[in-house]
């Protein structure tokens, strides 16, 4: 009788890991085996096969045309696999596992994460926060809240907000800024990590692009913000981001004209994952509180 399983599982969990990664590092680490039993595995999986799956090239590897047409199956399989097996230990509503930014951690859902743990008591949120962007398909992450396009292969995205972003700085250092021009006389904060444009913003209110713009450099862009925050400078910001500081007077925004990017702050769920109440319950719970903080009611979270 033939097995329906012709590849072991391990095996066929390896090629689902590397396909989308493009390297055998990850598939290791998350298989808990070495760098060369994940190559052994690719091997006799194409012996047993009978085909090649991968180009090898020197950029990694990459999947080809057969591989990849059916892998959105594979993932979607493996990650059903885990929301079972995640049901029989019974653990799967009661703890949402969610990686995040820093910025987006410190400057808007530690201040407010209180409310969802309220309305939902028998959740218990367990942050991992980092700038790595991490696999959704892993059984301990349940979803993401990532900055960018919402473009992120082999995951569902659902925009959350933080598309509007203008510049901001400290009380004192408006007091010298009357006009956009006068950005050339004061330090604009550079951080290194931002997706934010200032040559768009700049384009919109006007300003001469040919007028430079320089100041202190952080490659942390949390740290960008207290530095706005300690008077070094105007920094561009997300207005989601900024809502608190603006709220409580730590942050102005002097020129009042924020611009729509193309970016913004997406909940991100790998594709293939269930919906389990507990994450419905949080989607649901940004729906009302990301557009209640963008009305103010920042100082309300916080107390």
């Amino acid at each position: 009788m033939t097995s329906a399983f012709p590849i072991p599982l391990n095996a066929l969990r390896a090629i689902e890991i590397v396909a989308r990664r493009g390297a055998l590092a990850p598939a290791a680490e998350e298989l808990g085996v070495t760098i060369g039993a994940v190559s052994q595995h690719l091997r006799r999986a194409e012996e047993r096969l009978g085909m090649e799956l991968f180009e090898r090239t020197p950029a990694g590897l990459r999947a080809l045309p057969a591989l990849k047409a059916v892998l959105p199956q594979l993932t979607s399989g493996f990650a059903s696999l885990q929301d079972g097996l995640a049901g029989l230990k019974g653990t799967d509503e009661g703890v949402l596992n969610l990686t995040v930014g820093s910025v987006f951690a410190s400057r808007w859902l530690i201040w407010r994460i209180n409310k969802f743990t309220v309305l939902h008591p028998d959740v218990e949120v367990r942050l991992n926060v980092t700038s790595a962007m991490l696999d959704l398909s892993r059984p301990d992450l349940d979803c993401g809240i990532r900055f960018g396009h919402g473009t992120w292969t082999g995951n569902n995205s659902e925009l959350i907000g933080g598309t509007a972003y203008q510049p901001v700085c400290a009380p004192p250092v408006a007091k010298r800024l009357k006009s956009p021009a006068n950005l050339a006389d004061v330090p604009v904060i550079q951080d290194e990590t931002t997706m934010l444009s200032w040559d768009a913003w700049r384009a919109e209110v006007g300003l001469d692009p040919t007028i430079k713009l320089t100041g202190p450099t952080y490659s942390d862009a949390s740290l960008a913000v207290d530095a706005a925050i300690s008077e070094q400078g105007v920094l561009m910001a997300a207005d989601m981001m900024s809502a608190d500081a603006v709220s409580d007077g730590r942050l102005v925004r002097p020129f009042e004209h924020p611009v729509e990017g193309p970016q913004g702050y997406w909940l991100v769920v790998a594709k293939g994952r269930r919906e389990s109440r507990k994450l419905r319950a949080f989607r649901e719970w940004l729906k009302v509180e990301v557009p209640a903080s963008a009305r103010g009611y920042v100082n309300q979270s916080r107390g």
